[in-house]
């Protein structure tokens, strides 16, 4: 069975009946649990949790720190192509958008990566678009073999793999995938994809399952909040994550919560995701799943992202751009959406150690690298 046979098991009228009659003494029973269930995470994401959210934020704070103590990991994207051949209508890289392409030469790849690793940064997440013609596996392993020599970690967020070439990707170097569902609501996935590549909402669904089976170490999963209601897709997005938890607990799961930004097109959220509702949903997901990471990304402003910085965060962008080739290239091609937080590196490392926080910049170090520095310290 994969998630798509679970996810299956909810219907969605079930779950919008729960969220509609939740009380305020659900809540509070719920906010009295060591553990909570499936639905007890809904009943959190309900509008009669709203009033808790002090007591929610509280709760989550500790389990955080008790988890993961006062630390925020730090990384940026790095977008090696805006070929695309998919039609997602809410994507400024959607191939019916009139904007500039590029993808990185490998020379232009490894100039990107000096001018990243000079900020200190040694986790990357490097992103294409769909265009399996341009930003091919071939391609991305010779990319890999560059950034490895400045990155410990290169997680990857493109377009969906057979489980042969994310082994391929490993074995090049990757440690990492992030990898959005967009919407978990399969008849709105098909009229939001058109014909392209990505229209497959099982391949897609699927694929973190893939990646997890060939020993990736991380996976990164979340919806595009903004596409449909908010409620809903953040429950299946922790239960997805859930299930990825459970089923390879050797895996580092974590959950994104990107919101809807302007970007090139015509296409508008269907849904406005609040402040408060964003923040509804890192509580309620941090209580659900205690060991998994949140990732806010620049999509967010300074002012939210320092806000939230004590409720559950453990993991944050910076120095960010959506151009190809922005960290070191002005030239003018479209970016897939605008960030809103356009602090650098050292900025945002400021400020999370003026609240008391350790600004991470490395985690972990490959296997075989440990082993070559012990053999070279043995001898």
């Amino acid at each position: 069975m994969s998630f798509f046979d679970k996810q299956n098991q909810y219907q969605r009228k079930e779950l919008e009946d729960i969220l509609r009659t939740a009380t305020p003494l659900d809540v509070r029973q719920v906010l009295q649990k060591g553990s909570l269930r499936e639905k007890d995470f809904l009943i959190l994401l309900s509008s009669a949790a709203e009033p808790f959210l002090e007591q929610m934020a509280q709760k989550a704070h500790e389990i955080t720190i008790r988890q993961f103590g006062k630390t925020i990991l730090l990384y940026t994207p790095m977008y090696l192509s805006n070929f695309c051949t998919n039609q997602c209508s809410y994507c400024g890289f959607s191939t019916g958008n009139r904007i500039a392409r590029k993808q990185l030469t490998l020379e232009e790849v490894e100039k990107e990566a000096r001018a990243i690793a000079d900020t200190g940064l040694k986790h990357i997440l490097i992103l294409t678009g769909d265009a399996r013609n341009m930003a091919s596996i071939e391609y991305l392993k010779s990319c890999i073999h560059i950034l490895s020599r400045y990155f410990t970690s290169i997680s990857i967020e493109i377009y969906a793999l057979e489980a042969q070439e994310y082994r391929e990707l490993i074995h090049a170097g990757v440690d990492a995938l992030t990898l959005y569902q967009e919407t978990y609501n399969p008849e709105l996935y098909r009229e939001l994809h058109g014909k392209g590549p990505k229209s497959d909402y099982r391949f897609r669904l699927e694929a973190p399952e893939r990646a997890c089976r060939e020993k990736i170490r991380a996976v990164n999963i979340g919806a595009l909040l903004g596409l449909d209601a908010w409620q809903t897709e953040a429950f299946m997005t922790g239960i997805h994550a859930a299930y990825l938890q459970d089923r390879f607990p050797e895996v580092e799961v974590s959950i994104s919560l990107p919101r809807m930004r302007p970007h090139a097109g015509e296409f508008q959220p269907r849904f406005i995701v609040k402040d408060r509702n964003l923040i509804q949903i890192l509580l309620a997901f941090r209580l659900f799943m205690p060991r998994a990471g949140i990732t806010i990304s620049t999509r967010e402003s300074e002012a939210f992202r320092n806000n939230i910085l004590r409720l559950g965060v453990t993991k944050m962008s910076a120095g960010s751009t959506t151009r190809v080739g922005g960290h070191t290239n002005s030239e003018d091609n479209t970016g897939q959406f605008e960030i809103c937080d356009h602090r650098t590196v050292s900025e945002i490392k400021s400020f999370i150690q003026s609240h008391g926080y350790q600004p991470v910049f490395k985690d972990w170090q490959p296997i075989l690298e440990m082993d070559s520095t012990a053999k070279e310290n043995h001898f």
